[in-house]
């Protein structure tokens, strides 16, 4: 079985300019996906998908490939990853490279546990599943509508957490890893379909690099993970 990592990179960040080479913790930002993605023993190739000539050129002293530039129409604001993903892997069908799964690991989620990486595979197998999504777990009272507030729990009664069971566990997506059947992403133009499961991560993999603040989380989560 043939597993594609795709990092998605382009060169145009606005909120944080020329997020994806800064430095976190001694290394360009994109330098711990590829790093992460290289250690895997599930992964079957590292493709970075970029438009940004800087960002090639560190992605391959890395270790990662980028065997074509992404065209300028998908590295837009409004450009899907999808359409970044779908490229890549039609210009590396051309070839006559022919992944059974694609797996999209983003540059801006660069905190995970050694070994993450196979897990989340690993987990897939095991389910039987055509995709798998990372998650983390919240906590399971939400409220919504902050000029009105609109609870998903009775606060006249409020359960115990650990009544709930797995029933009452709430999770939400963190970016880090989705993995799908290559023929899903191409057909249906999504990263995820067919039967989906999640992968739980823990609460310090879950920081997606949005804002300086971020920048700060990120730092100290590679800190502690590289003491522990």
């Amino acid at each position: 079985m043939k597993i594609l990592a795709i990092i998605p990179a382009r060169g145009g960040s606005k909120g944080i300019p020329r997020k994806n080479i800064r430095a976190l913790f001694g290394k360009p930002l994109i330098a711990w996906t590829i790093e992460q993605a290289l250690a895997s023993t599930s992964i079957d190739r590292v493709v970075v998908s970029t438009n940004d000539d800087e960002i090639a050129d560190i992605s391959r002293d890395y270790g990662a490939e980028v065997p074509f530039r992404r065209p300028e129409e998908y590295s837009t604001d409004i450009a899907s990853t999808e359409n970044a993903m779908i490229h890549t892997v039609t210009e590396l069908a051309h070839l006559g490279y022919h992944p059974d799964f694609v797996m999209l690991l983003q540059a801006t989620c660069p905190v995970r546990y050694p070994g993450a990486i196979d897990t989340a595979v690993q987990t897939l197998m095991r389910s039987k599943a055509d995709s798998l999504v990372s998650v983390s777990e919240i906590h399971p009272f939400i409220w919504k509508h902050p000029a009105n507030a609109v609870a998903n729990y009775d606060f006249h009664n409020r359960p115990r957490r650990q009544d709930l069971g797995d029933d009452g566990r709430r999770f939400e997506e963190n970016g880090s890893i989705y993995l799908t059947r290559t023929n899903i992403l191409i057909n249906e133009r999504c990263r995820l379909g067919g039967k989906i499961v999640i992968y739980p991560m823990s609460t310090i993999e879950n920081i997606d690099i949005d804002t300086e603040q971020d920048f700060l989380f990120a730092s100290a989560a590679m800190q502690v993970l590289n003491q522990t």
